[in-house]
């Protein structure tokens, strides 16, 4: 039996569907229709306007995946229509999911200039005169996402997508914007989704629906533009009753988080931030209270070298305040996997670009979508000038609930950062009375704040906000039953919430997304893409600073470039692994370019300062010893005199026996480095989720054969389609044993790892993060410690207890793993394990196929200053080249806890040398540093290379610090 709010629901719904949505447009006219089908990749809208065109019309299949086809589209407004609003309307053959994920369009008038972007609810085009010519640049994207369910997919590589035509033209046509109509339905909308959200007991609720079938009496559903108005009265009481003085307050902004690649490629996203702009540009003609936020300098990028009547409106719009540049980031990066320079180069490349181009300082770094925060992100924030932090994706969580909404955010050196993570549980808003009632409701600071942020508008694939939702924030601004609604600036919204909640609660150390986590491992090359980029951009960086120095020139432009494609590649969706085929084989294509020309970089500068001689001479960036060379194996013995490793017929390593220490590393029946194999079905997010129950299966991969080489014993594992090979080394003098591991990955849903089994008790596991490490408890007391099943290391991990410990470093492994056991015998074994491949399904569903190369390593005896030592050095070995003098590094500490991360030119290019250091210990520290080159003074500047203090040779850091000296020559 139906109640009366029910009945009124069954009421408001179907008149809505059937009757004042298809009346928003009267009269209507057709339009002459033709097309030109881009022969591939997408062209310049000057050859588009100059191309021949062949007739078409509506009903016509066009679009297949990924193609561009372009529509000119002529028509006469009828004399009968003067004065009257008229408006094209378009339907390219829009599907369920909406805005972003399917095919779109960016409508360019006879000039070539842009107008507007065409998306599934944003249909139409404004009409200014009698005669109407538009161009649309029509993209076939295909639809990749449905969400339900995820399945394998050709269509994310052009190469296997196919040919077929996705799409049908189902509407084109002239038509009357009937603007009663429209206001009726947002009338309706605002007020049905509102009533939806108040309780039974509430008054409000009753007047509202009351009002509702008021206005649905009033309305003619044959007649409805005629008794728009009628229906519209009878609704003005209920919509002007004000919100409560201590209503919530939602201060909303404009967004469109637009994925730089995800389920399209980086071309993709070109046309994408050009259409989104197009949008909210021209909807800050019509509505001068808009503000829009957009971050990612990237794009900005973009739309000023392939879009200059876009640039040019940006522009405008950001001296008008409407467009508003915020996160100071080049693209809005995973944060987990990026290294400390490189974290630091986001900021310096995202907010030195809005400096350079508009002027403006942003404060805020904006990340609603990456999957975890880092720890050391507080400090690289104020470092590059910067002081709030917003985030969204934690709402995200599997286990825990996050506390808080409005806090501040501690990181590893103690840097706090005022931080907000919207309690609205979206950055893609609509503003309906569900969203901001879910706002109010689920504020974590009611007791003590009453402000939060929405952004609103279309995101992930673009679009951005429409007309509808700017109509909507009128309408709910202040409005009875509803939080109040402003739509302003972020900087607005920052600064007012942290003047009123000043002593927000604190949240100290990583902000772990408890979701996502097998982002960590997801496509292999792409993260050794990454790590090698960032370790060759380093070398590069230091010996053309040094050939510099010399009197040679700086690559200032070609480093400046190699960076930016670098940092482009830590988009959230690159780095992760997260996106289709077509973006991970263009990726791994870029890295080998960018891997070329930073090696070549490197070349020059050493050829330059290396002398004429012949003699061979170790180049090293860190400035160590020359390697030793590896020990020969004894029937499966590698022995150094610190080290006896013994490894049995099988390849199975069987024990490492600390000399020294006179100490077995391995627990009893414990093998090193054994390759393990997992099934690998997340319940949801196949390329994003490890989830706990793949535990379940495990299979021990047990070698099949041992080979004693003259440097180290070479085992084989075949398992399934695939094969594993490891060389296992040891040089001498080390205790350090070496795997160089290829592997042949043929799997499907499976997951590799590498299991490392300690005789040691550890309580926690300690990673190394951006300049610093993070320590993790390694027990599950609690459902926090639980959730952080699969956490993420940089180049190295180190567990241990009282007086010994052991390291595992890796050369481009993120993923990691660790756990404690209880044994029979009483003892604790401490197991770390490495995750090396996965293979999901979607959304490539030859993620991970083929050869792959890593090299990790167990550290034995070692403490946190031996892991870092060796995390650097499997990362940044020596290299020798033929001269007369051996290339020395620029500067040196005289502490070892004192780390030079970066040695470069200043980018104003006024020929200073600027150097970055850091704690790497977490303690204080003290150093006294020494340079290879003359200067006249030392400042010490923020990231952006500002000075902040004078500062001289003699530095003191506090644990985990970034310093930034600026030496002046």
């Amino acid at each position: 039996m139906h109640d009366e709010r029910a009945l009124l629901e069954e009421r408001l719904n179907r008149t809505l569907k059937e009757r004042i949505r298809p009346a928003i447009y009267g009269e209507t006219a057709p339009l002459d229709l033709a097309v030109w089908t881009v022969p591939d990749e997408p062209v310049p809208v000057a050859e588009a306007l100059a191309a021949t065109y062949e007739p078409a019309a509506v009903g016509d299949a066009w679009g297949a995946p990924w193609s561009t086809s372009w529509f000119r589209l002529t028509g006469s407004v009828p004399e009968a229509w003067q004065g009257k609003q008229v408006e094209v309307v378009l339907d390219l053959g829009f599907t369920h999911p909406g805005p972003g994920f399917q095919s779109e369009g960016l409508a360019y008038n006879a000039q070539g200039e842009p107008i507007k972007g065409i998306e599934p609810r944003n249909t139409y085009l404004p009409v200014e005169g009698q005669d109407v010519l538009f161009y649309l640049e029509a993209a076939g994207n295909p639809t990749i996402l449905d969400f339900h369910p995820f399945l394998p997919t050709p269509l994310g590589d052009k190469e296997t997508a196919g040919t077929e035509p996705l799409y049908k033209i189902l509407r084109a046509e002239l038509a009357v914007f009937q603007p009663q109509v429209w206001h009726l339905m947002l009338d309706i909308e605002v007020l049905q989704s509102l009533m939806k959200e108040l309780q039974d007991h509430d008054p409000r609720r009753h007047k509202i629906l009351h009002a509702l079938d008021r206005a649905m009496d009033a309305l003619d559903l044959n007649e409805v533009a005629a008794t728009a108005d009628l229906a519209r009265a009878e609704l003005e009481h209920v919509l002007s009753l004000p919100a409560s003085a201590s209503a919530h307050q939602v201060s909303a902004i404009g967004h469109a988080h637009i994925d730089s690649a995800w389920l399209w490629p980086l071309r993709e996203t070109v046309r994408k931030c050009a259409r989104t702009f197009s949008n909210v540009t021209k909807l800050m003609d019509e509505y001068p209270d808009f503000y829009f936020a957009c971050s990612q300098a990237q794009q900005y990028a973009w739309m000023k070298d392939h879009h200059p009547h876009v640039w040019d409106r940006v522009r405008e719009k950001v001296r008008s305040g409407q467009f508003v540049p915020v996160g100071g980031m080049w693209v809005e990066s995973d944060t987990n996997m990026p290294g400390g320079e490189a974290m630091a180069r986001q900021l310096v490349h995202g907010k030195r670009f809005f400096l350079d181009n508009f002027g403006v300082e942003t404060e805020e770094v904006w990340l609603p979508d990456s999957f975890g925060y880092s720890a050391a992100l507080p400090q690289l924030i104020k470092l590059s000038g910067s002081r709030w932090f917003l985030t969204q994706k934690l709402s995200w969580n599997q286990i825990n609930k996050f506390p808080h909404h409005t806090f501040w955010w501690e990181g590893i050196d103690g840097t706090r950062i005022f931080t907000h993570f919207p309690p609205v549980d979206t950055y893609n808003s609509s503003l309906s009375g569900e969203e901001l009632a879910r706002a109010s409701r689920q504020f974590a600071e009611h007791a003590k704040a009453s402000r939060s942020l929405v952004p609103f508008g279309y995101g992930d694939g673009g679009g951005g906000p429409t007309r509808e939702m700017m109509e909507t924030a009128h309408r709910v601004a202040n409005l009875e039953g509803s939080p109040t609604v402003k739509v302003e600036p972020p900087r607005d919204f920052f600064q007012a919430a942290q003047d009123e909640y000043p002593d927000a609660p604190v949240w100290a150390g990583e902000l772990y997304l408890e979701k996502h986590r097998a982002t960590y491992t997801t496509q292999a090359r792409t993260k050794q893409g990454n790590r090698r980029s960032e370790h060759l951009l380093r070398e590069a960086e230091h010996w053309a600073t040094a050939a510099a120095l010399q009197g040679h020139d700086y690559p200032h432009d070609e480093l400046d470039a190699l960076w930016k494609t670098v940092l482009l590649h830590q988009f959230h969706d690159i780095l992760p692994g997260s996106s289709i085929a077509w973006v991970h084989r263009e990726a791994e294509a870029t890295y080998a370019r960018v891997a070329a020309e930073l090696k070549a970089i490197t070349a020059r500068a050493i050829d330059a300062i290396k002398g004429d001689g012949t003699d061979e001479l170790t180049f090293d960036v860190l400035g160590g010893e020359a390697p030793k060379p590896f020990v020969a194996p004894e029937n499966g013995v590698l022995d150094n005199g610190r080290l006896r490793v013994t490894i049995d017929a099988d390849g199975i390593v069987l024990s490492i026996l600390d000399l020294e220490n006179d100490r077995e590393v391995l627990p009893p029946h414990g093998f090193a480095g054994m390759p393990q194999l997992h099934r690998d079905n997340p319940n949801q997010w196949d390329a994003w989720d490890i989830d706990p129950f793949y535990r379940n299966w495990k299979s021990d991969l047990i070698p099949s054969e041992r080979i004693d080489a003259q440097d180290g014993v070479v085992v084989r594992a075949k398992f399934g389609n695939s094969v594993l090979t490891q060389t296992i080394r040891l040089r001498e003098g080390a205790k350090q044993l070496d795997f160089d591991t290829e592997v042949d990955w043929q799997e499907r849903e499976k997951l590799l790892k590498i299991a490392f089994p300690l005789d040691v008790r550890a309580e926690v596991s300690t990673a190394e993060t951006q300049f610093g490490h993070l320590h993790r408890p390694v027990h599950t007391n609690t459902s926090w410690e639980a959730a952080k099943f699969e956490i993420c290391a940089h180049r190295f991990l180190h567990v241990g207890e009282p007086g010994y410990g052991v390291a595992v470093v890796n050369d481009s492994t993120y993923g990691h793993e660790v756990t404690r056991t209880t044994r029979e015998d009483g003892g604790t074994t401490t197991t770390v394990r490495l995750s090396l491949l996965r293979a999901p399904r979607f959304p490539d569903p030859e993620t991970d196929q083929g050869e792959h190369r890593f090299r990790y390593a167990l550290v034995v005896g070692a403490g946190i200053p031996e892991a870092i030592d060796a995390g650097y050095r499997i990362n940044l070995p020596p290299q020798t080249v033929q001269g007369s003098t051996a290339p020395q590094p620029l500067v040196r500490t005289d502490n070892p806890a004192v780390r030079v991360e970066a040695v470069k030119l200043a980018d104003d290019r006024s020929g200073d040398v600027v150097v970055r250091l850091y704690e790497a210990h977490g303690g204080r520290a003290r150093a006294t540093l020494s340079t290879s080159f003359p200067y006249t003074s030392i400042h010490e500047t923020d990231l952006l290379e500002r000075p902040l203090n004078d500062a001289s040779g003699d530095i003191t850091l506090r644990p985990f610090q970034v310093v930034t000296l600026r030496f002046t020559r």
